[in-house]
């Protein structure tokens, strides 16, 4: 076999680690960039937060990004290096012209781009407290079920059983695993102990399910609900419904989740206007007793853009502008980065890549909040006719037509609209909420299929309560209506929005 040398070019794409950083950034959500600058603030010392209060600099409150050219280290400087346009902040969209042409235009605003980072209440005062105050203020179920617990007289061995059954609960309220693999998971090897630690954790259970939330400590649904209606025949406030009830969770329980109403009359032995009386007082327990101890904080959701109305009438416009709140305020150390040029000693290289690390990652985030200010610039102008009207006048709309717009990848839309908020006059959704498959028309034309579906929880809002609408019958009106919609479409966009059945809607 001959041996030889050739030269040949080629071109492949490379991804940096700015680069890939970048992309990460672009995808997380605002909690987890939050995690992630503080984690950087840990590990890197030349990034500290920019605690000045100054509006006057733009964006982030970055300062010290790499200049335009090569900087002293011979990087090139080249994605917003003196920090963003000054024009980037807020634009607002004129909303749609019906009485005209219906020609829009973006005018630019003059605000900044990003503000303070110290949330503001408007109209509120000091001693006002906000969600997340609330949410770190609010008790958890088990500190609830502790707190009972201390007025209980018992013996060590009971009082450590019960404490252990409370720090096995979900957020529920409900004792998942058995008490066999609870004493096994303690004393896995002896027999004796663990059959004791049976013993010791059911007296403990019965315990901890006379504590409040009525229901705590169940492991199932029917048992929770049959421990709420125990209390109310305990209360004396008892009905012959009560007593139904109470056979009926011992059933299985699918057969109450159908309101199978002839089924559970006959296993029951009771008359079909018991159960019904019987079925109406379960609607009104609590499956979840552990559910108004859920910490809120996890519930709250913090829109990364807001958009507000401007103007009234005819001069009607939508501010798009990124909520300062969220976005960080990083710089570069001023005090290291020029000890660092002064002195060339030992380890000055690794501490040149330490300071550029903390440079690529302010210009990172600059990047990130820049982006998802265009797609939400882009998508409030497709969708200006939602801001006005509502979600039934919501347009179809695709990541594609986007992407053409702002010349980016389809992936890079979808990152920048998955767990990202925006705050519309109607309520915060998801940038996602805002595309949409086409249906076709009668006139040619297409019809969103978020509009569909806001049509079809219309249609379900008007019905008769004794006589509802089938999926064949919602299909026919969306027909009228001009809307070409299977009935198994309508059923795939009833079952989205949590409507069931129409034989369930009538027993409700």
């Amino acid at each position: 076999m001959k041996q030889g040398l050739s030269l040949r070019v080629s071109q492949h794409l490379a991804l940096t680690p700015q680069l890939q950083q970048s992309i990460r950034l672009l995808q997380l959500s605002t909690m987890e960039l939050a995690q992630e600058v503080e984690q950087m603030l840990d590990d890197n010392p030349f990034l500290e937060v920019n605690t000045e209060e100054s509006r006057e600099d733009p964006g982030l409150g970055v300062v010290d990004a790499p200049p335009a050219g090569d900087d002293e280290f011979g990087n090139h400087g080249s994605l917003h290096d003196d920090g963003p346009d000054t024009d980037a902040p807020a634009t607002e969209v004129e909303a749609p012209d019906w009485d005209g042409d219906g020609s829009t235009e973006m005018v630019a605003d003059d605000g900044e781009w990003g503000g303070d980072a110290t949330p503001r209440k408007n109209g509120s005062s000091d001693d006002d407290v906000d969600a997340t105050e609330l949410a770190h203020g609010h008790e958890s179920l088990q500190a609830h079920l502790h707190r009972q617990a201390l007025s209980l007289r018992l013996c060590e061995e009971d009082r450590c059983s019960l404490q252990f059954l409370i720090e096995s609960l979900n957020d529920d309220g409900y004792l998942e695993e058995p008490l066999e693999a609870l004493a096994a998971s303690l004393s896995p090897v002896d027999e004796e102990q663990r059959e004791e630690l049976v013993h010791r954790f059911t007296v403990a259970l019965h315990l901890l399910q006379s504590l409040d939330p009525t229901g705590v400590g169940a492991r199932s649904l029917g048992e929770c609900l049959t421990l709420q209606l125990k209390a109310i025949e305990a209360a004396g406030d008892d009905t012959p419904a009560t007593g139904a009830a109470i056979r009926i969770c011992a059933q299985p329980i699918d057969l109450l989740a159908r309101r199978d109403v002839k089924r559970l009359a006959q296993v029951t032995g009771e008359s079909d206007a018991n159960v019904r009386a019987a079925i109406t007082l379960i609607t009104r327990l609590e499956p979840k007793p552990g559910r108004r101890f859920v910490d809120t904080e996890r519930n709250i959701v913090v829109p990364d853009v807001l958009v507000t109305k401007a103007g009234r009438g005819g001069s009607l416009k939508f501010r798009v502008q990124l909520n300062p709140d969220v976005m960080p305020r990083l710089r570069v150390h001023d005090v290291y980065a020029g000890a660092l040029k002064a002195h060339k000693g030992e380890g000055h290289q690794a501490l040149q890549q330490r300071l550029q690390e903390a440079r690529w990652f302010i210009k990172n985030i600059q990047q990130r909040f820049d982006t998802i200010l265009r797609v939400s610039n882009a998508i409030v102008e497709r969708q200006k006719n939602f801001f006005v009207h509502g979600e039934l006048a919501m347009r179809p709309l695709v990541l594609r037509e986007i992407a053409d717009e702002l010349g980016l990848h389809e992936s890079t839309i979808s990152r920048v609209t998955t767990a990202k908020y925006m705050s519309t006059p109607y309520g915060t959704f998801e940038l996602k909420y805002f595309f949409g498959s086409a249906l076709g028309t009668e006139t040619g034309g297409n019809a969103s299929s978020t509009a569909v579906r806001a049509l079809i929880k219309q249609f379900v809002a008007s019905e008769s309560e004794k006589k509802p609408l089938s999926d064949s019958q919602i299909s026919e009106m969306l027909k009228e209506q001009g809307i070409e919609c299977a009935r198994r479409t309508v059923a795939k966009y009833r079952e989205a929005l949590r409507i069931a059945p129409a034989n369930l809607r009538k027993a409700l």
